[in-house]
């Protein structure tokens, strides 16, 4: 069965014919054949077709050869790369911002919520517990403060280009978020995602009461909605792309046909079979074998 090198520079330019010659040559070594490449955005990102090797055997091999060096890589099966369904975490993966930690910043907090965050993001502690005693804390603040938290979303780039790509060809797309609803249905719009799945921050009297809807959308959750989300849709999991940086998406990621951690932690890059450590959010577009010119914004 053929497979597929591909090689993502993060601009324009990055990647040059000292590249692709390199890569064949490192295919060569592990008694592979490379055959066709297909520059999919000149410069930037090519594929290149192999066979005679396991692409798990080629991707170490190759990564090893490129260690240093400013690329994304991932060897996969030829066939079936375009997915039928994204499901992505949002904070730090879709948007730029961890938002609990902006609301923690705004109100002094930050000391003491931050740190939970980033231990629960590495898998240090259990992510449900690490929400409930953040969300604690917050226990008697304003409301109000949740727009202004608002306020700071912003897409991560590519972001958007991801979404209506795969939409434009027919794939449902779904954030799914151990944050909060306020917040998904927000970054949902601004991509162009068809829904959104978040946990739900109570509010009593105009200020936070200090505790979110039971049960948290936790690692598990965010599994059971790629699942759920694609059953839904009459198709398997392996015809899901998924996207994540912290340890509450591995789950997520290994279930998925394309699960790529995306600047991820270390556990999370370590986990994931895919991952993007360079290039925008347009990488997993690349890994998916699409052409810069069928991008749409």
């Amino acid at each position: 069965m053929p497979s597929v090198l591909t090689l993502i520079a993060a601009a324009p330019g990055g990647l040059a014919d000292e590249a692709l010659a390199a890569a064949r040559e490192g295919l060569r070594e592990i008694n592979a054949t490379p055959d066709a490449v297909d520059w999919l955005a000149p410069g930037q990102a090519f594929d290149l077709r192999f066979e005679g090797a396991d692409p798990a055997v080629a991707e170490r091999a190759l990564r090893s050869r490129f260690a240093g060096s400013a690329f994304d890589l991932a060897a996969q099966p030829a066939q079936n790369r375009r997915k039928k369904l994204l499901v992505a975490d949002m904070e730090s993966t879709i948007i730029t911002r961890e938002l609990l930690n902006e609301l923690a910043a705004m109100t002094g907090l930050g000391p003491r919520i931050i740190p939970i965050t980033e231990r629960s993001m590495r898998g240090e502690i259990d992510f449900a517990q690490s929400l409930r005693e953040r969300v604690a804390l917050l226990k008697g603040l304003s409301a109000s403060l949740l727009d202004r938290v608002a306020d700071l979303i912003e897409p991560t780039p590519g972001a958007r280009a991801l979404v209506q790509t795969m939409r434009a060809h027919g794939a449902y797309t779904a954030l799914v978020s151990g944050g909060f609803d306020r917040f998904t249905r927000l970054a949902a719009e601004l991509v162009g995602m068809d829904e959104d799945r978040a946990n739900h921050l109570v509010i009593e009297g105009g200020t936070l009461a200090g505790r979110v809807t039971e049960p948290i959308l936790d690692p598990a959750a965010k599994k059971s909605s790629l699942l759920e989300i694609a059953d839904a849709r009459g198709i398997g999991a392996g015809e899901a792309a998924a996207v994540g940086d912290g340890a509450n998406d591995i789950p997520m990621l290994l279930a998925a046909g394309l699960g790529v951690a995306f600047r991820g932690k270390p556990a999370v890059a370590a986990a994931a079979k895919f991952r993007l450590d360079h290039a925008d959010l347009t990488g997993l577009l690349y890994l998916q074998g699409y052409h810069a010119n069928e991008f749409r914004e």
